[in-house]
């Protein structure tokens, strides 16, 4: 066993030794680590398929075999894609820079669309607050309710936006744009952009004015931002690892995006974007043949010469899926909507499109995200069991002889993403996440392969009452199940049925069996919805703020905040019911005394709905979301451990 680990320990100590003389920002550094990775994937590859195949024949092991390693042959291809992708990067920050536009109220006009279904008051409120507040010269606000609810279109007319709705729901978010551009674009003033807000998305007051500094260029089409949730998504709250390990979102928009970038293939994700309005009326507004309009509209730009960019910079903040059911249905509907893309004229293979090579390679490597890694996830879960239960050598080799080969690749490539990505990949939270999302992203591969016209746009729900503890029955019956299988198999075939001859096979069969109960048991517990509180997200902070009360000023230090009140640090509170009046990040908050605390005293903003315009702006000018400066395993493993048994 020494030697078949000695490989790997040359990988590792290689690594070690490089990775310090290198800089994450240089493209040569970058390519050098995915250079080795592709050598030692190229390396595994070539012995795997030389030397653990089946004979050729029809058996079991063939049957089973075969398929199995053209599907780990295609996810691995899928692995060189990425790396090639993530050789570059790029950050735009540098080129930005506010100017007088910020105030010029003859700056270019932008139209700010929200869209809006089903969202609640509280959510649209903080919203419409936040983009109604933003520091340029020249835009208006429009709110999109496909909803047709009253109360919102007097909630607009209070806020002092603009409020449209349509007869029908057709071609939904797509259409409900494309119904907004076709007004907006008969107006005596047409807008030259369009910003595209989903509902519970809340701009920063910089955005429009970070965003159209990269609008000089007139060869872009479209400037993306990235997506920083103000909740933890599901998988970070049901296995209790918020302050450890990042949204599951934070990899494709702080390493992916920008690498992509640095190609020349970034695309629009819909919310959080700014877009050219001439580009829009170019294509005829945002197409409508897939559930992801926001893609689709990047490709028929980029055939009319516009590109779309990526400006990495928070500059909104939203709500990630605030349960599994919402995370996975999001996931299937992006699925879905690619795979219509890929079936559609803007196509990778597709003979009617003008896209580059490089486009085409890009929609490749994404095709083969969702369709060979998948795949290959849960097939992996299933061919330890057939050697365990039924003797079905699909991979025929042993534990020391696959480990001499894998070993080497996979703590390379494993520490090569890590370090690329800042801590944001770690490979097991990885399998976690692909596989409860598997189900519904192969079921949305087969729907949109065989039949990719027809299908309703599915909304992702936010609000509802997340304050209880409830399970997902459906995915926990799926993958207790494939755990009390995997579990099953070893006792029957190192308990209760010992193979002899084949005992070194049944090493390999043991440990991946092994690991994928340790994932299938992470899973389960993903699948027990944890409750939370959403109304009242508190951030610490530990700053100074200007208080008011009776004409006379004094310091205190802020604790925490949340949009509905804080909690601040004062050797002399004010008395409980008393009124003051704090400064927080330029905006004056009328709030009201409800507690003495140790240290100081807590708040509750006032109600009216002046005050909730200032605690709103305020609350989203901050720096409130979490930021990851890196991830490290034995914190996350401490985080399982203890949801597990603690």
């Amino acid at each position: 066993m020494t030697t078949a680990l000695a490989p790997g320990l040359v990988a590792l100590g290689a690594f070690m030794a490089i990775v310090p003389l290198l800089r994450r920002d240089s493209t040569m550094a970058r390519s050098l680590l995915a250079a080795v990775s592709v050598i030692l994937l190229l390396r595994y590859l070539l012995w795997r398929v030389t030397a653990t195949l089946p004979p050729p024949h029809l058996t079991a092991d063939a049957l089973i075999g075969y398929p199995f390693m053209l599907l780990e042959a295609a996810s691995l291809v899928a692995v060189v894609l990425s790396l090639l992708f993530l050789s570059r990067t790029i950050d735009r920050s540098a080129t930005v820079r506010i100017d007088g536009r910020a105030t010029d109220p003859h700056a270019p006009l932008i139209d700010v669309f929200i869209c809006t279904y089903n969202e609640g008051r509280s959510i649209l409120e903080r919203t419409i607050i936040g983009a109604t507040g933003m520091e340029y010269g020249n835009y208006r606000v429009w709110v999109l309710d496909d909803g047709r609810r009253p109360w919102l279109r007097r909630l607009a007319g209070e806020l002092g936006c603009n409020y449209l709705v349509r007869p029908d729901n057709r071609h939904a978010k797509a259409g409900n744009i494309n119904h907004a551009l076709r007004h907006v674009g008969g107006l005596p003033e047409p807008p030259a952009f369009v910003a595209i807000l989903d509902a519970d998305f809340v701009p920063r007051p910089d955005f429009l004015a970070r965003t159209i500094c990269l609008m000089d260029d007139a060869s872009i089409g479209v400037v993306q931002t990235p997506q920083h949730f103000i909740n933890p998504d599901p998988i970070q709250t049901n296995l209790a690892a918020t302050d450890v390990w990042p949204d599951e979102q934070r990899f494709f928009f702080d390493i992916l995006l920008p690498a992509k970038d640095a190609w020349g293939v970034a695309f629009c994700c819909g919310t959080s974007s700014l877009i050219r309005y001439a580009g829009l009326a170019q294509i005829g507004g945002f197409p409508t043949d897939s559930v992801t309009e926001d893609y689709l509209v990047t490709l028929r730009l980029k055939e009319r010469g516009l590109r779309t960019v990526y400006l990495n910079e928070r500059l909104t903040i939203g709500l990630a899926p605030e349960g599994l059911k919402e995370y996975i249905t999001q996931r299937g509907r992006w699925c879905l909507g690619f795979m219509q893309i890929v079936r559609g004229r803007s196509g990778p293979l597709s003979r009617n499109s003008k896209l580059s090579f490089i486009d085409r390679l890009s929609l490749i490597d994404s095709f083969m995200s969702w369709t060979a890694v998948y795949a290959s996830k849960i097939l992996g879960l299933v061919v330890p069991w057939l050697f365990l239960l039924f003797g079905i050598k699909a991979v025929q080799t042993e534990l020391s002889e696959l480990l001499k080969y894998f070993l080497p690749f996979y703590v390379w490539h494993g520490l090569s993403m890590a370090w690329l990505s800042r801590g944001r990949s770690l490979a097991m939270m990885t399998d976690v996440s692909q596989l409860i999302a598997a189900p519904a992203v192969l079921k949305a591969v087969t729907i949109g392969l065989s039949r990719p016209k027809g299908h309703k746009f599915k909304v992702t729900a936010k609000g509802g009452d997340r304050g209880r503890k409830f399970v997902e029955w459906p995915l926990l019956r799926l993958y207790g199940s494939a755990l009390a299988i995997t579990l099953a198999a070893i006792a029957y075939a190192f308990i209760l049925h010992l193979r002899g001859e084949n005992i070194a096979y049944g090493g390999l069969a043991l440990a991946w069996s092994l690991y994928n109960a340790v994932i299938l048991i992470v899973v389960c517990v993903v699948c027990i919805e944890q409750p939370r509180k959403r109304k009242a997200e508190r951030f610490n902070r530990n700053e100074p703020i200007l208080l008011r009360q009776d004409g006379s000023s004094q310091l205190a230090r802020l604790a925490d905040i949340s949009i509905t009140g804080a909690r601040l640090i004062d050797p002399d509170p004010p008395m409980v019911g008393s009124t003051i009046e704090c400064r927080i990040y330029g905006r004056s908050i009328t709030a009201i005394v409800v507690r003495r605390t140790r240290d100081g005293f807590a708040v509750r903003f006032e109600e009216s709905m002046d005050a909730r315009v200032h605690a709103i702006r305020a609350f989203y000018a901050g720096e409130y979301v979490r930021a990851y400066r890196g991830v490290k395993a034995l914190p996350v493993g401490k985080a399982l451990l203890m949801r597990l048994f603690g």
